[in-house]
């Protein structure tokens, strides 16, 4: 532990814990092993990181140079975790490149998930194995992410929304809706669109016969 960190009361740190300098973490707070807390990030009451959980790595923000190299953009925020929080193995929430990236109280985040810099999850949240969000997406309260979605930057997510594994995001979408698909759409159209591209064989199998048909009643 670096100077100025400061831990509450009841914690439990296993081996090769590291919490950076300026860090502030709150009462009973569980870290097991291989977990990096880094500079003046902020954990509340009752958060468990499980092992390799990573909080407040640098942003991925690079800037494209004249000679065609990436030049690194200083990562100068914060990560915040309220209370109540879980994060599970191998999992990063990347710190702001200003401001903070927020985790809401409750949310639970599942193994190998990246939160990206900017970024703000809601409370009682779930975001299940590989999800994937960019910079700057907000995710309201009681929503549930399945495993692999993934979002493009600068999304806004509403309450209580449900997608579905794979789903792909590319624009805002409403709360209390079902959603699934890449692009995603509406869980109900999604099936749909799912039965017609299922049937495209058969509906090809028709238009060469119609075609033919066609050819047919022209030649008479």
């Amino acid at each position: 532990m670096e100077e100025e960190a400061e831990i509450g009361r009841n914690a439990v740190l296993h081996s090769f814990v590291t919490i950076y300098r300026g860090a502030k973490i709150g009462d009973d707070f569980f870290s097991h092993s291989h977990v990096v807390v880094r500079e003046y990030c902020r954990v509340g009451n009752r958060v468990v990181l499980q092992g390799g959980v990573v909080l407040g790595g640098d942003g991925f923000g690079f800037a494209k140079q004249k000679d065609g190299s990436w030049r690194k953009i200083p990562q100068a925020g914060c990560v915040v975790i309220e209370d109540d929080v879980e994060v599970q193995a191998n999992s990063c929430v990347d710190r702001a490149t200003v401001g903070e990236t927020r985790v809401g109280r409750g949310t639970k985040i599942d193994d190998l998930v990246l939160v990206g810099h900017g970024s703000r999850i809601g409370v009682n949240t779930l975001l299940c194995g590989q999800v994937g969000l960019a910079g700057s997406t907000k995710v309201g309260n009681d929503c549930i992410l399945a495993g692999q979605v993934g979002s493009g930057g600068h999304i806004t997510i509403g309450d209580r929304t449900l997608l579905t594994a794979q789903s792909g995001i590319p624009h805002d979408l409403a709360g209390d809706k079902h959603y699934s698909g890449t692009p995603c759409v509406e869980h109900k159209q999604w099936l749909k669109n799912a039965a017609a591209l299922n049937r495209t064989p058969e509906l090809q199998r028709r238009v060469r016969e119609l075609e033919t048909e066609i050819e047919q009643l022209k030649s008479r």
